[in-house]
């Protein structure tokens, strides 16, 4: 987490009088256009793009109060406590709708807890929403499968998945997964009658993932 008084060259307790001057001076001594060399330009940029997310953090009372509260939160320390954070900030992206961020915090947890099945599940659905990953979806979906197989949620999203990339009978063999673990969960099914959707509704008696389907919980 940037430390966005020193970014500013600020005390703890300075006035907003002496934040908005410490941004002014800033400003004017980074600002990207004061530079024609193209890498210095770049450094200015990256540069009056922090002195600027400072300034409008700590400028507003309300803003500036929630970031003081989290720099005085306790760090993660562990592998364990870092992606346990990870997710927690990811499931908080998630609600803003920020998938790229919750993506990007999922991939940390997953990366220092790599044994995590719920991690990757939530790195899926991340990833799901942005066309460009639908692959690594499936990927990270599978992952989350090999790693609790008694989930038959996990199988039912893992077909999904399948059957938004057109892989219909890799999704049939997830769902029928799914099926033989929770017959009876609204989601497992609803997932079943997609990827049975064009099909033979009369299939030979008591066979394949129909059949599944028919049975009685």
């Amino acid at each position: 987490m940037a430390d966005y008084y020193e970014i500013l060259g600020v005390a703890r307790g300075a006035s907003a009088i002496e934040i908005r001057k410490a941004y002014a001076k800033l400003a004017r001594e980074r600002h990207p256009d004061r530079f024609s060399d193209p890498q210095e330009k770049a450094k200015a940029h990256d540069v009056f793009k922090e002195v600027t997310a400072a300034f409008n953090t700590l400028s507003s009372d309300r803003s500036r109060e929630q970031y003081d509260a989290e720099l005085e939160r306790p760090r993660p320390s562990s592998p364990e406590e870092i992606a346990q954070d990870a997710f927690q900030r990811a499931l908080q992206a998630f609600e803003a709708r920020d998938n790229e961020q919750a993506a990007e915090l999922l991939r940390a947890a997953v990366h220092h807890v790599p044994t995590e099945a719920r991690y990757h599940a939530a790195l899926a659905v991340a990833l799901s929403r942005n066309p460009r990953s639908a692959r690594d979806a499936v990927q990270s979906m599978e992952r989350a499968v090999q790693l609790a197989p008694a989930n038959a949620a996990y199988h039912a999203d893992l077909a999904a998945l399948l059957l938004s990339q057109g892989l219909r009978l890799r999704a049939r063999k997830a769902v029928e997964t799914a099926l033989k673990l929770a017959p009876g969960d609204p989601r497992v099914q609803r997932v079943a009658a997609e990827a049975l959707e064009g099909d033979d509704p009369s299939p030979p008696e008591g066979g394949g993932l129909r059949g599944l389907l028919r049975r009685k919980p």
